[in-house]
């Protein structure tokens, strides 16, 4: 006993220059090593690739990386092996617009090959920045294995599917109504669309009536530069100021072309004049109007964005805010316009660019998704979602989504894996494994069109990037390169997304995986809220009130920003983030460090006391131990981190430290009490605090790993199993409130004498506590009363 000397005896606080110490350790160990042939059941995770699409990472994307791998943490400790991929996503259009940005280049006017090499470099550079990130906060995932969607073996199995569904009679190609961004040049998907409340002239202006020149019907658009492309009118069949004009020809303004005024429940009598002029194409209401009236489309918008002929030399070539000016100023000329009112119109914007969507007919290949719709409605239902509320995101979703357009006029994505015979323009689609660049280089050697020609020309499009996305499953589980692999690990377990592209992945995901597999892809969704600013405002880079995640871990250390966001909201509830809360945890950890360097003072004994060898005052704090347990081990099922964060912080701050390690102090110090008492002290403090560091090992890695190492143990505490509850006693849980309720007259009678902690003071114990008695009178200094 004399010679013992505390572990902790020249550590007198939590450095978080330590983290990067021990990170490397656990480098050195294989952090993130998966064994298939483990005799632990599989614990497999669809771990979203994160996007390394510009500088600063949000901070919001980064607490949700350090909250993915709690769940990979926690499953290790929960016994299971743990499958826990890392990947990059590098695909897609944000990639390009960085590139552009970065490097001042255009897309247009760059050739491809030198814009991909851009692209790659500018890639480069942000993954490097994005693992350090993941580094600093602790992420175990398989760093050794690491894989990113734009390499060579990724694209080989995106273009593989889409052979295979293909073939299966999923893919097809057509010339429809398609959503256009015209800065990004490409068709987005509907899930891809955002809405924003912009400004925009409202006109209101008048068709004549053929044959009947002194009478109008009254129009009210946001899309006045479309008049040139309307085929026809509608009014709703109850609305009597028009029943009159019901099946009578309108003439167009300004282009006196001849259309139909028609009857249709879908004209609402009470937004704008009641009367709709019918344009292709407007919004989506015009596109199924023009299918169900077999009305023939005008197209007015090229995919410049610029006015087509068919708009008139008037405004042939303006760009459409201008023309919409003209138009209006024409109206006026022609004395047919009765007025104009500045509104906010809720606007179909890309989620990418913010630039308001066109509705241009392009040529595109779709995944067929509408006729999947009972099955993906089962499967949506089948799942076990974390929190149960965004199931709901899925299946409203499920309810109105389209075929999906999957080809993209861009260059940085897996390549449309296509020929053309330049005879007869039939198709080629290659063998399934080799990665194809068909605007690059010709098909493979031998191939040969229906017709017999063997000259082709190769697609220039690009796939959407959830089409990579969307089959992460199953690149992880090895599809198609090791069957026995694949066969063990999927269906993956569990996959960990943001609710934000719910629509999107986890959408895109059902519809490739099970349209692959006939499997549904994983058991469990756990979704994230958002990050929220001090104002309440979603945190994005595009409203520049983001944090940057690097200097938060570099001020503050990666424990202080995963107990903050472990403990900031609930499982898929958004929270708030602020420098001030990314701080705050920082007296936690401080007080674990001060308890746990108490406790390190007293030495191993080496012995385990019967437990009726115990004290009342250890068996209550096992009893308090067992309850946080329970409530802990039940948090981390269901992953939700809010619930043993705050358990442990007020477990160990409130009830451990405050009462219980004043209550033992006395006897773990030997003052007056005999070896087994003394005994009984130390052993409750260090299976107490051993059961701290264990529960709060998923959520802090580094100051636990450092404390348990020192006090416990030569083996990693990520390689050791949560503590059992089962094995502790619940009854005297029933003693907290008095004992809680004592110990808060004894100070505050002792604060209101102006007395210290130390000194003595005649109370009388409660008749409940007297087991305690020994215990609560060398911690107050209590005098016979």
């Amino acid at each position: 006993m004399a010679d013992y000397t505390n572990p902790l005896a020249d550590m007198k606080s939590w450095d978080k220059s330590l983290e990067a110490e021990i990170f490397r350790g656990w480098e050195k160990d294989g952090i993130g090593r998966f064994d298939i042939n483990s005799s632990k059941p599989l614990f497999v995770m669809d771990t979203p690739p994160p996007y390394p699409s510009g500088r600063p990472w949000h901070v919001g994307g980064a607490s949700h990386y350090a909250e993915i791998d709690m769940i990979a943490r926690s499953a290790r400790m929960r016994g299971f092996e743990v499958l826990f991929p890392l990947g990059l996503d590098r695909n897609g259009l944000p990639v390009e617009l960085y590139t552009e940005k970065k490097y001042n280049v255009s897309i247009k006017t760059t050739p491809r090959e030198k814009f991909l090499e851009l692209c790659k470099v500018a890639l480069d550079d942000l993954e490097q920045e994005m693992i350090r990130t993941l580094k600093l906060m602790g992420y175990s995932g398989n760093y050794a294995e690491k894989y990113r969607t734009d390499e060579e073996l990724y694209r080989a199995l995106t273009q593989a599917t889409f052979i295979s569904q293909w073939k299966a009679g999923r893919i097809y190609e057509g010339t429809r109504p398609s959503n256009y961004c015209i800065d990004c040049g490409t068709t987005i998907a509907d899930a891809e669309i955002v809405y924003e409340e912009l400004p925009t002239k409202f006109a209101h202006f008048k068709f004549r009536i053929k044959d009947n020149p002194e009478t109008f019907i009254p129009i009210a658009s946001t899309r006045a530069e479309l008049i040139c492309s309307c085929q026809a009118v509608i009014v709703n069949p109850e609305d009597e100021r028009y029943k009159s004009l019901v099946g009578k020809t309108a003439l167009v303004p300004i282009y006196d072309r001849e259309v139909p005024i028609i009857a249709h429940s879908s004209a609402k009598q009470e937004f704008g004049t009641g009367a709709v002029m019918v344009c292709s194409y407007g919004d989506y209401h015009d596109v199924q109007l023009f299918r169900e009236l077999n009305l023939k489309e005008i197209i007015a918008i090229g995919e410049n964005g610029r006015m087509l002929p068919t708009a008139g030399k008037e405004l042939e070539g303006l760009r459409i805010k201008q023309a919409r000016i003209k138009m209006i100023e024409l109206l006026q000329v022609a004395g047919i316009l009765a007025k104009v009112e500045e509104i906010q119109h809720r606007t179909p914007m890309c989620e990418r660019s913010r630039t308001p969507i066109e509705i241009i007919p392009m040529d595109e290949y779709y995944m067929r998704v509408l006729d999947m719709k009972p099955e993906l409605e089962r499967i949506a239902k089948s799942l076990r979602f974390h929190p149960e509320m965004h199931r709901t995101i899925l299946l409203n979703w499920i309810e109105v989504a389209l075929d999906w357009p999957i080809s993209r006029r861009r260059f940085y994505g897996t390549e449309v894996p296509v020929w053309y015979c330049k005879e007869c323009e039939e198709p080629y689609l290659p063998p399934p494994g080799p990665y194809y660049q068909p605007w690059k280089n010709p098909p493979p050697q031998g191939a040969k069109c229906k017709c017999g020609s063997s000259e082709f020309t190769g697609d220039v499009r690009t796939f959407d990037t959830w089409m990579d996305s969307s089959i992460s499953a199953l690149y992880v589980t090895n599809y198609l390169r090791d069957p026995e692999f694949h066969e063990k690990t999927y269906p993956a377990t569990i996959r960990p997304q943001g609710k934000d592209i719910i629509r999107t992945w986890l959408h895109y995901s059902i519809v490739r995986c099970f349209g692959i597999t006939d499997e549904v892809p994983w058991q469990d969704v756990w979704v994230t809220g958002w990050g929220l600013d001090e104002k309440g405002e979603r945190m994005s880079k595009s409203k520049g009130n983001v944090i940057d995640p690097i200097v938060m871990l570099n001020r503050y250390g990666a424990e202080n920003f995963r107990l903050w966001i472990a403990s900031e909201a609930s499982v898929g509830s958004d929270y708030s983030c602020s420098e001030q809360k990314i701080a705050s945890p920082g007296k936690f950890l401080t007080k674990l460090w001060n308890i746990s360097r108490f406790i390190a003072g007293f030495e191993e004994t080496g012995r385990t006391p019967a437990y009726e060898e115990l004290s009342s005052s250890d068996r209550w704090i096992l009893a308090e131990l067992a309850k946080l347990t329970e409530e802990c081990l039940t948090g981390y099922e269901d992953y939700n981190f809010f619930i043993p964060a705050n358990r442990i912080r007020d477990f160990t701050w409130n009830v451990f430290a405050a009462h219980y390690v004043e209550l033992a102090k006395g006897r773990a110090y030997g003052v007056g009490f005999n070896e087994n008492e003394i005994l009984s002290a130390r052993y409750t403090l260090r299976v107490c605090l051993a059961s701290i560091l264990l529960l709060l090992a998923p959520i802090c890695p580094f100051i636990t790993e450092a404390l348990w190492l020192k006090i416990f143990s030569d083996q990693s505490i990520h390689k050791q199993s949560f503590p059992d509850a089962g094995k502790l006693n619940h009854d005297f849980l029933k003693y907290e409130k008095a004992l809680l309720d004592f110990n808060s007259v004894v100070w505050n009678e002792k604060k209101s004498k102006g007395l210290s902690l130390k000194d003595p003071i005649q109370i009388l114990i409660p008749p409940e506590l007297q087991s305690f008695s020994e215990d609560l009178k060398t911690m107050h200094n209590l005098t016979s009363v």
